[in-house]
């Protein structure tokens, strides 16, 4: 199967293949995927980390020919300033990963400007990686701090805090992890799930639970914020009700 890689910031992924179609998910600079299907102009994938599919513009990935016996990956934590090799300098997103050869610890290009993977797991890091995202405004498809979706925030903090690849979609997240029966039995880190008046899982958002202090939520609604949460749900002091319904907590291992 045909690989692809993606050389540019970040590009959209498309439902269907055109321009005037809904963007589902972003792919950032670095990240892999198969080719499924083509036509003229479109390349339907899947990405390599999470398995997610969607539409391509052929113009905007190229040809994966990097040997992974001898290379490595770097992963930006932060908004980062790229040369490449080429001499073309790319802003690239938190998330992006950079491919180190590593027989001369030399990477495909020099970093301008950086702050690179904190390799300690843990909470501290994840409340690193998480608040870096608060004000990003709500994108539909979103993976970046320029615009980010609720399951898109949660799957990014993790990659950033953990390494750790969970699923794209919130309904696909509360398909894992173990389930913690009430909010009070809840740590950071743990990923809490609301539905809609059908039951369909149609949020995510990321609990903060520190000793001594009432639970709190970060997530991704209107823009990256944090607000109170308890067994109802999320409380927004912004407006002073409750704006998701609580259907479940689960605590997915690192």
């Amino acid at each position: 199967m045909k690989k692809l890689i993606c050389h540019l910031a970040v590009i959209p992924m498309r439902k269907e293949p055109s321009d005037r179609s809904e963007m589902v998910s972003q792919v950032v600079y670095g990240e892999t995927m198969d080719i499924l299907e083509e036509n003229e102009k479109w390349y339907m994938i899947q990405l390599s980390h999470d398995g997610y599919q969607g539409w391509i513009d052929k113009k905007q990935a190229i040809p994966y020919d990097i040997d992974s016996a001898n290379r490595t990956i770097l992963m930006t934590s932060l908004w980062s300033t790229f040369k490449t090799l080429k001499d073309h300098a790319i802003a690239l997103p938190a998330g992006s990963s950079v491919f180190i050869d590593v027989s001369n610890s030399h990477p495909a290009g020099e970093f301008i400007s950086t702050a690179t993977q904190n390799s300690n797991s843990g909470a501290i890091s994840l409340i690193h990686a998480a608040s870096q995202f608060i004000g990003s405004p709500y994108l539909w498809g979103g993976r970046t701090s320029a615009g980010i979706d609720c399951s898109g925030f949660t799957q990014l903090v993790f990659r950033l805090a953990y390494n750790k690849n969970i699923p794209r979609d919130a309904y696909q997240q509360a398909e894992i992890g173990e389930a913690i029966s009430f909010v009070e039995e809840s740590q950071t880190g743990d990923l809490a799930f609301f539905d809609n008046s059908e039951g369909r899982i149609t949020h995510v958002g990321i609990i903060i639970n520190e000793s001594g202090e009432k639970p709190t939520i970060l997530h991704a609604s209107g823009y990256v914020r944090e607000d109170k949460i308890d067994h109802q749900g999320i409380y927004s002091q912004t407006t002073g009700v409750y704006t998701h319904n609580l259907r479940i907590i689960k605590r997915i291992k690192n």
